[in-house]
């Protein structure tokens, strides 16, 4: 997965700027200050093309996709909301969505628990665990696999990915989920933000899969 596209709204401008910023700061340059020369070295970026697409300041979620139809409308591609971590296997995702047929596939996560556990020994604490995944219920992780057939439950800038794509498509049974059953967090809140800082700066965060 080397391909992406961002569909920019409400300060895109601060996305672009890093993306601009990215490879000059990734590793050592030489300025010739004289000559106006950057020379980039210890280069060693990931071989990805990013597109950066503004989709408006106040389209919908469903409006955002319908607006990088132009760019999606040839293959299947994948889509997600980009506030939510998880080490879900993005190719066993591909592959289910693959053999099942449907137009869309959305991932099947545990919600987590918003506090977390104590451990007793009698009348003792004897340890705490972090916020579990809770074993009940299942709710959308935000991460799909789309054919370009769902463009088609989608109108304009109006348009809701929620209630006119997936809950129609849902209707049509052409919406399957792929069942997560391991680590999945959004960072909806300033608490969340901590807790998934301090997990990626302590070296325990499950999301990073790569070196």
């Amino acid at each position: 997965f080397k391909e992406f596209f961002v569909a920019l709204g409400h300060r895109g401008e601060i996305i672009k700027r890093y993306f601009l910023d990215y490879s000059s700061l990734s590793g050592s340059m030489t300025v010739n200050l004289s000559r106006g020369i950057v020379e980039a070295q210890d280069h060693d970026c990931e071989d990805w093309v990013v597109h950066l697409k503004n989709t408006g300041p106040e389209t919908n979620t469903g409006g955002r996709v319908k607006r990088l139809q132009r760019w999606l409308s040839d293959e299947t591609f994948m889509l997600t909301y980009g506030d939510g971590v998880s080490n879900v296997n993005l190719n066993e995702l591909l592959a289910f969505h693959q053999a099942h047929g449907r137009i869309a596939t959305v991932t099947a996560v545990r919600p987590p628990a918003r506090f977390g556990g104590l451990v007793f020994n009698g009348d003792l604490v004897a340890d705490f665990t972090e916020k579990p995944q809770i074993g009940e219920g299942w709710i959308n992780g935000g991460f799909m696999v789309l054919e370009p057939a769902m463009f088609k439950y989608l109108r304009d800038d109006e348009s809701s990915l929620e209630a006119d794509a997936l809950e129609k498509l849902a209707a049509d049974r052409q919406l399957a989920a792929y069942r997560h059953e391991s680590f999945w967090q959004c960072m909806d809140t300033l608490r969340d933000k901590r807790m998934l800082e301090t997990l990626w700066h302590e070296g325990r965060a499950p999301w990073k899969s790569w070196d």
